[in-house]
C-alpha cells in the first residue's frame, strides 16, 4: 500500500472495523494507523458490531457486508445508522446489482471494493466523515428549529421529522418514517372540520412555494387539534430535478389568541371612541333642545297673549260673532297650544334624561285624587258620545310619589282615550294594588341562596274599546315623534312626544307601562311601587 501523509485531525478519528477475514482486517487496522485513525476494534459479526458501536459510539464503520452469523452487514449498518446515527462504508468482494441494491436503501456513505488500497481507503473515509459532519449540521440545524420539519420524497413518504415536528404531531421519526404523509400529517379546516389537501402536494404539483390557507388545524397522533401555519416547498437536486419536499409548520395557537387580544382592543378603542362621539352628540342635542325649546317658549307665550287680547278685542267690537273669525281665532289658540305643549315636553324628556326632572314626594290617596282627575274628561266623554267608566279598589295603601308627574301620565293617556276613542265606545280606568315576584338575595341566609318576595305596586290601567293597535304599531308607540299611520281612526294630530314622554316619567319614578291590544281593546297598564 501506498503511504500517505496524515494531519492531526485524523489521530481524533476512531474507527471500528467489522470483517470475518482475519487477515484483511488485520491489513486494514495497519493501513488505519499508519493513516493516522485510531482503531477501536476488529470485529467478525453483525450481532457484535451492534453492540461494540452502542459501547464506544466510533466516528465511523467499515462494515463487510457478507458477515458470518444470520445477520449480514446490510441489516447491522440499518440498525447502526436508526439507532446510532455513525456512518458506513461497505466493504465488499461483490459487486452484483442484487446486492448494490440492497445497500443503497440503507444510505451509506460509501463502497471499497477488495482488495482494498489505501489511497482509495482514505478518499472514502474522508468523503464519508465530510458528509456525515454536513448532514449531522444540518440535522442540528432542523432540530434547533422552533417550527416543525417534515420532508418526503415523490411519494409522499415521511423520509425526516424534527423534534418539534415530532412533539406537534404526536409521532416520532423512527415511527413516522416511511409512513403516508397524509397518515403523519392530518389537516382539516377549522370551520367546516373536513380534511384538507396538503400543501406539500400541491407544492409539488406547482413546482413553487405553497402556504398553508388560514384556520387550518392539526390532528395530532392522540386526536388532539392545534391551530397550525405553515409553507411547503420542493427540494431539487443539483440538476434541478425534483426529489421530494420540505413543509415547515408552526402552532399557530399563540398568534391567533395575540390577534384577537389585538381585535378586541381594537374593537375596545373603537366603541370608546364611539362612545365618546355619542355623548358628544347627546350634549350636542341637549344644548340644541334647551336652547331650542328656550328661544321657541318665550315667543310662543307671546303669541298665547296676543291670541288672547285679539279674542278681547274682536268681542267687544261684535267681531267674534261672526262663525269665521271665531273658527280662525280657535285655530291659532289650539295650534298656539299645541306648540306649547311641544315644546314644554321637549324640555321635561331633557330634564329627565339628564336626571335633574324636579320630585316632590308625597302621599297621594287615589281613591280620593283620581275622580278629581277624571272630571274633565267625563264632561269631554259625554260630548263624544262615550262612555268613561272609573273603577278604585277599595281600602287601597297611600302612594307615594310625586303628585305632577303622576298627573301629567294619568292625564295624557286620558286624553288619548278620548281623542282616540270611537263614539258610543267606553273608556274605563281601574286601579288596584297587586302583587309581583321579585328575585332578591336573601341577606339573612349566609349562602346567599335566592329567595321569591311579592312585592306590591299599584296597577293603573286605562282601556278603551273599538280601537285595535297593531303589534307593528305597539312596539314603537313609546318612540320620540313616532305616530301611528293616519287613518279615519287615527284623523287627530299631535306632537308624537306625549306617550314617549309618558313612558319616561313612569320609569322616573321606578315603574314601567305596557300596551296591549286585542278583542276590540286597547289598554295601558302603569305598575309603580308604593314608594319611591
Amino acid at each position: 500500500m501506498v503511504g500517505i501523509q496524515s494531519n492531526t485531525k485524523k489521530e481524533t478519528v476512531r474507527i471500528l472495523v467489522v470483517e470475518d477475514e482475519y487477515i484483511l482486517a488485520i491489513n486494514l487496522q495497519e493501513s488505519l494507523e499508519s493513516l493516522g485513525y485510531t482503531v477501536l476494534g476488529i470485529i467478525d459479526s453483525a450481532e457484535e458490531a451492534i453492540k461494540k458501536a452502542t459501547e464506544s459510539h466510533p466516528s465511523l464503520i467499515l462494515m463487510d457486508i457478507r458477515l458470518r452469523g444470520e445477520m449480514d452487514g446490510i441489516q447491522a449498518s440499518e440498525q447502526i445508522w436508526h439507532n446510532l446515527q455513525i456512518p458506513v462504508i461497505y466493504l465488499t468482494g461483490h459487486s452484483d446489482k442484487s446486492t448494490v441494491e440492497r445497500a443503497t436503501l440503507t444510505s451509506p456513505f460509501g463502497y471499497i471494493l477488495k482488495p482494498v488500497k489505501e489511497q482509495e481507503l482514505y478518499v472514502a473515509i474522508q468523503t464519508a466523515l465530510n458528509r456525515c459532519d454536513r448532514e449531522q449540521f444540518l440535522s442540528s440545524v432542523l432540530r434547533g428549529m422552533g417550527d416543525g420539519v417534515v420532508v418526503v420524497d415523490l411519494e409522499l413518504r415521511v423520509k425526516y421529522l424534527n423534534q418539534v415536528g415530532e412533539a406537534l404531531t404526536g409521532w416520532r421519526w423512527n415511527e413516522a418514517k416511511g409512513r403516508m404523509l397524509t397518515e403523519v400529517l392530518k389537516l382539516i379546516d377549522e370551520q367546516t372540520q373536513l380534511p384538507v389537501q396538503n400543501p406539500i402536494i400541491k407544492a409539488l404539483q406547482q413546482e413553487t412555494t405553497i402556504y398553508l390557507d388560514s384556520r387550518i388545524i392539526l390532528i395530532t397522533r392522540d386526536g388532539k387539534t392545534i391551530p397550525v401555519a405553515d409553507s411547503a416547498t420542493p427540494l431539487k437536486d443539483n440538476s434541478g430535478i425534483i426529489t421530494g419536499a420540505v413543509l415547515v409548520f408552526r402552532d399557530d395557537t399563540q398568534r391567533r389568541l395575540t390577534e384577537e387580544r389585538n381585535l378586541e382592543n381594537k374593537r375596545a378603542q373603537q366603541l370608546e371612541i364611539q362612545v365618546v362621539e355619542l355623548q358628544r352628540l347627546n350634549k350636542l342635542k341637549e344644548d340644541f333642545l334647551a336652547t331650542t325649546s328656550h328661544e321657541m317658549r318665550t315667543p310662543l307665550s307671546n303669541i298665547k297673549m296676543a291670541i288672547s287680547a285679539l279674542e278681547n278685542i274682536l268681542d267687544r267690537q261684535g267681531i267674534l260673532a261672526f262663525e269665521s273669525v271665531a273658527r280662525y281665532i280657535t285655530i291659532l289658540r289650539d295650534q298656539c297650544e299645541q306648540e306649547l305643549e311641544l315644546v314644554d315636553n321637549l324640555l321635561h324628556i331633557r330634564m329627565i334624561d339628564a336626571d335633574v326632572y324636579p320630585l316632590e314626594l308625597t302621599s297621594i290617596q287615589l281613591q280620593y285624587w283620581l275622580p278629581h282627575v277624571t272630571e274633565c274628561f267625563e264632561e269631554r266623554a259625554r260630548a263624544r258620545q262615550q262612555t268613561l267608566q272609573v273603577n278604585i279598589g277599595p281600602n287601597l295603601p297611600p302612594l307615594v310619589s310625586d303628585l305632577a308627574s303622576l298627573t301629567e301620565i294619568v292625564s295624557e293617556l286620558l286624553n288619548n282615550a278620548c281623542k282616540y276613542t270611537p263614539p258610543y265606545e267606553q273608556i274605563m280606568v281601574n286601579v288596584q294594588v297587586i302583587y309581583t315576584p321579585k328575585s332578591l338575595i336573601n341577606k339573612d341566609a349566609e349562602s346567599g341562596v335566592l329567595g321569591n318576595f311579592q312585592v306590591p305596586y299599584f296597577q293603573i290601567t286605562i282601556s278603551n274599546s273599538g280601537v285595535i293597535i297593531s303589534k307593528k304599531e305597539q312596539s314603537r308607540i313609546f318612540e320620540p315623534f313616532y305616530r301611528i299611520l293616519q287613518s279615519d281612526r287615527w284623523q287627530h294630530s299631535g306632537t308624537g312626544l306625549g306617550l314617549a314622554l309618558v313612558k319616561k316619567l313612569v320609569e322616573y319614578l321606578q315603574g314601567k307601562i305596557e300596551v296591549t291590544s286585542f278583542h276590540g281593546w286597547t289598554t295601558f297598564t302603569v305598575l309603580l311601587p308604593l314608594s319611591l
